[in-house]
């Protein structure tokens, strides 16, 4: 199925060359997180880095939550696949956390030690993982996936796998043949191949629910590819929905992820089966 990606690509081009500067304090941002997450992964020190496979970042933290039943938050981070980690992000959990879900942060080989195509194969990995070995941690509800930037184009590529019941997608990239003509692709290294077979604007919508989210000031760029990628879900006839969210940027959606009301937690309790 073709896919219209025109007015897509000079804009994330431009985001791109912004390298992450959609708003000035998100290293203050990062740090702040960071350290936060330290003290909530200290509350789970036997769940913590759990390797689904050899490399150094194949490794799931996993925080059960209080209803075992409950679905459990699988999220992948941001950082064009290239940087940040897991760790960072442990506060992204607490929305759904106090509403009783478990939360899974799985880690992955950054670029350039890894080619895309590699690293969404070691995001299929955890979630076989987690469906094998999460119930022994006291995890056994549904798997739902999300991911913000870079991460919400794995969570929207790993909507297929068949563990997964449901995914948000916050500020992802859907369409990435426009990273091949920036900075970014002297790390990411695609190939027109992997463009091609790794945006998720080109493959078959998968039938599962997939809400779509991005801050109401958010770049440009990134609302255009979420809108067609809402798009040609709709037109296949795919659950979900397209969620603007108010007074937010690129990196503060993500506080709303941390409140039990918050718009990104609402978001995620509508995607429980």
């Amino acid at each position: 199925m073709a896919i219209d990606v025109s007015p897509v690509p000079q804009a994330l081009r431009d985001a791109a060359y912004n390298n992450g500067q959609a708003v000035p304090s998100w290293v203050a941002t990062f740090a702040g997180w960071t350290a936060e997450s330290a003290d909530i992964r200290a509350r789970y020190p036997t769940t913590m880095d759990l390797p689904y496979g050899r490399a150094e970042r194949q490794k799931i933290d996993l925080y059960p939550g209080q209803d075992p039943a409950a679905p459990c938050l699988v999220y992948f981070h941001g950082g064009y696949w290239m940087r940040n980690s897991r760790e960072m992000f442990a506060v992204l959990g607490e929305g759904v956390a106090a509403r009783g879900w478990s939360v899974a942060m799985p880690g992955y080989t950054l670029a350039p030690q890894a080619c895309l195509a590699d690293i969404v194969g070691e995001c299929s990995a955890a979630l076989d993982w987690l469906a094998a070995h999460a119930p022994a941690h006291g995890v056994v509800g549904p798997l739902i996936v999300a991911g913000w930037s870079a991460g919400g184009h794995l969570a929207a590529m790993a909507l297929s796998h068949g563990a997964v019941t449901a995914g948000l997608a916050i500020s992802g990239i859907f369409e990435l043949a426009p990273l091949a003509d920036t900075y970014l692709n002297e790390t990411l290294r695609l190939s027109p191949a992997e463009i091609a077979d790794l945006s998720p604007l080109r493959r078959p919508p998968v039938m599962k629910p997939l809400a779509i989210t991005y801050g109401a000031r958010e770049l440009p760029a990134l609302v255009a590819n979420s809108h067609a990628m809402q798009a040609a879900r709709l037109r296949a006839g795919a659950p979900g929905t397209l969620l603007p969210v108010a007074n937010t940027d690129h990196f503060s959606i993500l506080d709303t992820m941390r409140r039990p009301d918050g718009a990104l937690t609402r978001a995620l309790l509508a995607l429980a089966p």
